[in-house]
């Protein structure tokens, strides 16, 4: 399969808690870092997710914010994943930020050039990837 995601965590459920519409679901890696997923309960049923079950979870670039450095500000967005910058790709408008978590996954964003220059980022800078759970896209093997 070829998507145009351009993250993609492999894991397991490790965590699932239904609700009446809507589902939280919390994703593990290998390599212990954790996502968490809000699905419809249509999808949790079509897709056969439960605890212990493998899953891909998927999340467009564009759709990652970036903090820099270890602030201390609080976000609504559920995935605060942290790590520090690994690469940064610029482009003539936008760059790709690669940040590489403490659990070894790769998470890229993409952000005005303007803001890789305000926030400092360059490889080795502590940096935390924004998500929110209603933009990571689950499926699972057929």
């Amino acid at each position: 399969m070829k998507i145009s995601a351009r993250n993609v965590f492999e894991g397991k459920v490790t965590a699932l808690v239904n609700g009446a519409v809507n589902a939280e679901l919390e994703i593990t890696t290998s390599g212990g870092d954790r996502l968490v997923a809000i699905v419809t309960e249509g999808s949790v049923q079509s897709l056969g997710l439960a605890v212990g079950k493998p899953v891909m979870a998927f999340v467009k670039a564009p759709w990652v914010m970036v903090l820099a450095g270890e602030g201390s500000v609080k976000f609504s967005a559920r995935n605060q994943l942290v790590g520090s910058v690994e690469s940064v790709s610029k482009g003539s408008v936008n760059s790709e930020v690669g940040i590489k978590l403490t659990g070894g996954t790769l998470v890229y964003a993409v952000v005005t050039n303007e803001a890789v220059m305000e926030l400092g980022l360059k490889p080795g800078v502590p940096a935390t990837a924004l998500i929110k759970a209603n933009h990571v896209v689950l499926g699972v093997p057929a």
